[in-house]
């Protein structure tokens, strides 16, 4: 029947409510109390990095790296087991062509082949005479590429989340590179700094025998290497220590900007593992220095005084605030598996934003305007009703958004345009079909009823097959084209709402008011 239950005039109601109320953060000023949290639930929608301005950043992974350090790691699980053998070996540098090993008797090259076969599995061997290569197959070798680029997305967006920006793009290009676009983001020099560091942090002992100077005019102690100071605030350019890990940075759980006799400093709390071998090293190691060593430079080295037990301690130096920030989200993001060079860096100014916005703005207030006006000339009071709904369609899209706070971009803003042309296709097809079902001979309230009943599966076919091709072009598409799905696919389904029941909720109100004896449409 025409006339609505009231159960269902009331769903109606609540969710235009609901609309109007999430949506209306969108229409106040920024930084107003009820843009932030005041009575209003909603919060504006995240504009993209094309309307808001920011900053874009073009990375590449140093995939060389991640190769050297596996082959640098392989040949060594290669030359253990061949000492187990008793197989004299020498080691080559390690590249990302591969791990060589040179074998010094010839009578034990074949045996060693056979050991290096088995050392790894997706490996193949080469190399001519006493020279033993050993490469990752392709299979292998691309699986190693992918999990590092995988990794470094993953540490570069918690890296950027740290950072307290809205709605960050960041994703793969090509084989290699990453692309970041951080809308909003005022300081674009923090984000270069924060990105551009691998920050990978480990725990040495300082060798106590020779400082790094004796040890440059005398020769390295075995197992040991010099690196330089990060903070020659306390005089020292360059410590001499053991080459050995103590502990990895790898067992970091935690790290937090603090203060310390009224400086800045650097907490950090390691894992359950992580936390006893700290406290073994500390035991063990009293009056020694214990390097803190991020990047291939010691950022700190301080003595040893006593045991360090529950995993906890600070990293002190002459830290700023920003600095003591920006380090404990680098170690608590966690560090990069390969170093990532900057290939290009944009700043997007807010001036070609609101160009856009005003340009988006105007194309969707001209559409609206043409297609309220085409509405009333062709339908009447019925077209009335219909522009009622467009307009509630607009409100709820924006409120929607606002809820789900998804980004809105140019390409958005289109998909908004193209909203507004759709939400009255459903109208026009019950109108003409009441226009059809009144020629007919039926009455007013039959000729609606039926409108509305008949051209219900033409409208579920021409939305879905929509709503179809907007989640394909979410699921495959790039940001912008998902900017538009995004756009596309709420609005075909807030037009549903609004253009078959909204509508007929206002037709049955206005039917059962005036008790019309003829339907002029």
């Amino acid at each position: 029947m025409l006339y609505f239950t009231k159960w269902k005039a009331a769903l109606v109601l609540l969710v235009c409510a609901l609309g109007v109320i999430y949506a209306a953060p969108n229409f106040l000023p920024s930084g107003t109390l009820a843009t932030e949290s005041s009575y209003l639930p909603g919060k504006q929608i995240n504009l993209g990095l094309d309307l808001r301005g920011g900053s874009h950043m073009l990375l590449e992974v140093d995939t060389d790296s991640v190769l050297r350090e596996r082959y640098d790691a392989l040949a060594d699980a290669i030359r253990t087991e061949l000492r187990q053998e008793q197989i004299r070996n020498r080691p080559r540098e390690a590249t990302a062509n591969g791990a060589e090993i040179a074998i010094l008797r010839a009578d034990d090259v074949e045996k060693a082949r056979e050991i290096a076969r088995t050392a790894e599995p997706n490996t193949e061997l080469s190399g001519e005479g006493n020279n033993i290569v050993v490469t990752y197959n392709e299979v292998a070798y691309r699986e190693l590429i992918d999990r590092a680029i995988a990794q470094s997305l993953e540490v570069v967006r918690r890296r950027v989340d740290e950072l307290g920006t809205t709605e960050p793009s960041i994703q793969r290009q090509g084989e290699n590179r990453i692309v970041v676009q951080v809308p909003g983001l005022d300081d674009p020099s923090r984000l270069r700094d924060i990105l551009g560091r691998t920050a990978k942090m480990n725990f040495h002992l300082v060798n106590n025998e020779k400082t790094a100077a004796d040890a440059r005019a005398t020769g390295l102690p075995p197992g040991t290497m010099i690196l330089p100071s990060a903070d020659e605030g306390d005089g020292i350019r360059e410590y001499l220590i053991d080459r050995r890990i103590v502990v990895s940075g790898d067992n970091l759980v935690d790290s937090q900007p603090t203060f310390s006799d009224g400086r800045p400093v650097v907490s950090f709390r390691f894992d359950a593992a992580g936390g006893a071998r700290f406290g073994d090293i500390t035991s063990k190691n009293a009056g020694r220095g214990l390097a803190i060593v991020l990047d291939g430079e010691v950022i700190s080295a301080p003595r040893i005084n006593e045991p360090i037990l529950g995993g906890n301690g600070i990293i002190t130096g002459q830290f700023s605030v920003q600095e003591a920030n920006d380090l404990s989200l680098l170690l608590r993001a966690g560090a990069l598996p390969a170093p990532m060079q900057i290939l290009e860096e944009r700043s997007v100014g807010p001036g070609l934003g609101q160009d856009s916005v005003e340009a988006g703005e105007f194309a969707a207030v001209l559409g609206l305007v043409f297609v309220i006006a085409f509405m009333v000339i062709s339908y009447g009071r019925f077209g009335v009703y219909a522009d009622i709904a467009l307009m509630m369609n607009l409100i709820l899209v924006l409120a929607v958004m606002s809820v789900l706070q998804a980004t809105l971009t140019l390409p958005g803003i289109a998909g908004i345009v193209l909203t507004v042309g759709m939400a009255v296709d459903a109208n026009v097809l019950i109108f003409e079909r009441i226009r059809e079902e009144r020629r007919n001979g039926r009455t007013i309230i039959n000729a609606i009823d039926a409108g509305y009943r008949s051209a219900m599966s033409t409208i579920l076919d021409a939305n879905v097959t929509t709503l179809i091709a907007a989640l394909v072009l979410f699921s495959f598409g790039s940001g912008p084209i998902k900017g538009f799905a995004v756009t596309l696919a709420i609005g075909i389904i807030t037009s549903m709402f609004s253009a078959i029941w909204l509508t007929r909720l206002l037709i049955a109100a206005w039917v059962k008011r005036s008790r019309p004896t003829e339907l002029v449409i």
